[in-house]
């Protein structure tokens, strides 16, 4: 297991489209491993494979801290609803952003032993696999943006001022 480096914004492998997993290999499976302690060493929720320099359709997700998902080759059936709330990432520290996704997403995708599974998710497990999703086709959430970044550290603030 490793912690591998995080590509931030600017770095030209965040804007690449993504190969298909074709088999499970030793590097896809230590490529997995090496996600998962990279995204739990930087406190995250999710990370694509391009955040860690690798162009394959791979994510992994953990909104609880304690309940891993993989998802290679993932796809995403069905969403609906609406939520809009503040979203970060991991490739751009220290900002953050008003971003409107869907409330419910329905994603089908392999997990480790390259078996096919859906997995459902509402709230932070809908933007979170609507976010990674959008990595494997060299998007980042600053795209969607609703008005201006902000610094995280100002947000911090107006939150602490508010209670």
């Amino acid at each position: 297991m490793a912690i591998r480096n995080i590509r931030e914004i600017g770095d030209e492998v965040l804007t690449k489209k993504c190969k298909e997993v074709k088999e499970m290999t030793p590097r896809i499976k230590e490529l997995i491993e090496d996600m998962l302690d990279t995204m739990y060493e930087a406190n995250g929720v999710g990370l694509a494979a391009p955040q860690v320099g690798i162009l394959k359709r791979i994510v992994v997700i953990d909104v609880t801290g304690e309940d891993p998902y993989v998802l290679i080759n993932p796809r995403i059936l069905q969403s609906d609803g609406e939520q809009t709330g503040h979203e970060g990432c991991l490739s751009v520290p220290g900002k953050t952003g008003i971003v409107t996704r869907p409330n419910y997403v329905k994603a089908v995708a392999f997990n480790e032993n390259m078996e096919e599974y859906e997995l459902e998710g509402t709230e932070l497990l809908a933007r979170a696999i609507c976010h990674e999703l959008e990595h494997l086709d060299g998007h980042l959430y600053v795209e969607k943006v609703e008005g201006e970044l902000m610094n995280l550290s100002d947000l911090e603030e107006e939150e602490e001022e508010q209670e």
